[in-house]
């Protein structure tokens, strides 16, 4: 059985009710349900963390349990080499994913730490972008 990991960086726990104009309106816990539904053969895990040290830990500890992640780590995509050092020492493949089209924003989104050691980048799709990584891995996990 397919097993995935969506960890989520500081504030995602506030999807829903953060900049509804940007993230939406709906709850990450809500959405999560629903794709549980959706990939209901997947086997599919969730952790949040609003501190960049549980982040890495949870990578380190528990990462190469899983077949694949989509990391979300919010605003610590801009900053944190310690969290990229984190993805670029496991040997699972990451999806880096942002609700949120960082290009179309702030110049400072427009950089990321996490590109250059991820697989691939998700981004500006809401919600949806996770979806896609979800697909991404069914089509693609048995060349890892």
């Amino acid at each position: 059985m397919l097993k995935l990991l969506i960890l989520h960086g500081p504030n995602l726990n506030t999807l829903g009710t953060r900049q509804p104009e940007i993230y939406g309106s709906r709850s990450f816990d809500d959405f999560l349900a629903d794709l549980r539904l959706e990939f209901h053969e997947i086997d599919l895990h969730y952790f949040q963390s609003n501190h960049e040290g549980r982040l890495i830990d949870y990578l380190q500890e528990s990462g190469a349990q899983f077949h694949g992640i989509l990391l979300n780590a919010g605003g610590l995509s801009h900053t944190s080499v310690s969290l990229a050092d984190a993805v670029a020492a496991i040997s699972v493949p990451v999806l880096e994913i942002h609700i949120s089209h960082v290009f179309a924003r702030e110049p400072f989104r427009h950089q990321s730490f996490l590109s250059p050691v991820c697989k691939g980048l998700i981004c500006g799709l809401g919600l949806h972008g996770y979806r896609m990584g979800i697909q991404y891995f069914q089509q693609h996990v048995s060349e890892y």
